[in-house]
């Protein structure tokens, strides 16, 4: 777990990650709490990711300008649960924010969300519309609690039991298929490096059939889960070589490490995914705790 600074002169800044219990681990890839105050208002971009976003807020909710879907209408919410997406949410805070986010892989939806991922592609809710009761039992014992351990002790114990023995049903939930299973870790495991063609040869169905069965689980085709997963490893790199002081890489060098054609094909693949360029993005996120981390995240 990463340390986390303490408050001075009624500046707090925080932030802290704990990969979860041992029957979590194959559906959260880690939890990462957060808690910011005294600093000025300001914007955050939600990047797309191959996790979708489980967020139990501590103190105000999560405020949403602009969702991934223009079609959704700004909110706020006290917990927010969203799906894969391929276009940045945009989020506003007052100067202060916090709550503890779990990076929740799309094939642990069913067994914790007791819906595939594919339902809620590009969609952002509040928890209790997924979760029922269970969202606000959840944020009460995380809000009691005295400390970051104590929080993610929490999670353990509540997320374990429902995983055990929650209010949906293994029958109710279903299983994801062993073929998109293999598929989306291939991707990972590949850092979204992998030709449709090789995994639809590797799962033994046709492109066709594995692009619309992977977009149902998932809510992405295996193309664009590709780029996503691409696009989230060449972020963190940035970000960690911005946070190590080390003189940064040329771009051209990252594009061709993270496997894009030249430095013209990650601009564009930032454009697309984060709504401007690399540079851009880093001047203007570097300093919100929800975007700087750039711990390895373990795989799943």
């Amino acid at each position: 777990m990463s340390g986390a600074r303490p408050e001075e002169g009624g500046h707090t800044d925080e932030s802290v990650w704990r990969v979860p219990a041992p029957p979590l681990r194959p559906f959260i890839a880690r939890y990462a709490g957060y808690r910011q105050a005294g600093v000025a208002p300001g914007l955050h971009r939600g990047l797309p990711s191959p996790y979708m976003t489980v967020i139990f807020t501590l103190d105000d909710p999560v405020e949403l300008l602009e969702h991934p879907d223009p079609r959704q209408s700004p909110g706020r919410y006290s917990t927010l649960v969203g799906g894969l997406h391929t276009v940045p949410a945009l989020v506003t805070h007052p100067g202060r924010q916090s709550g503890v986010q779990l990076l929740l892989s799309p094939l642990g939806a069913r067994a914790l969300l007791g819906l595939p991922a594919g339902e809620l592609a590009s969609t952002d809710l509040e928890g209790s519309a997924i979760l029922g009761p269970f969202a606000e039992q959840v944020g009460e014992r995380l809000r009691a609690a005295r400390d970051w351990p104590a929080r993610f002790a929490v999670l353990d114990e509540m997320l374990t039991a429902r995983l055990a023995g929650g209010p949906q049903s293994a029958a109710a939930r279903g299983e994801v298929s062993g073929e998109v299973r293999h598929a989306w870790r291939r991707l990972l495991a590949a850092e979204g490096r992998c030709p449709v063609s090789r995994l639809a040869a590797e799962t033994g169905w046709s492109e066709r059939h594995l692009r619309g069965r992977f977009r149902d689980e998932t809510g992405l085709t295996p193309k664009a889960a590709a780029r996503v997963i691409r696009f989230d490893r060449t972020r963190r790199l940035l970000v960690s070589q911005a946070a190590s002081g080390r003189p940064w890489p040329a771009l051209a060098d990252v594009a061709a490490e993270r496997g894009y054609y030249d430095q013209a094909h990650l601009a564009r693949e930032f454009r697309d995914l984060a709504g401007c360029p690399p540079s851009a993005w880093l001047a203007q996120e570097f300093r919100n705790v929800q975007a700087r981390s750039a711990d390895p995240v373990p795989a799943l």
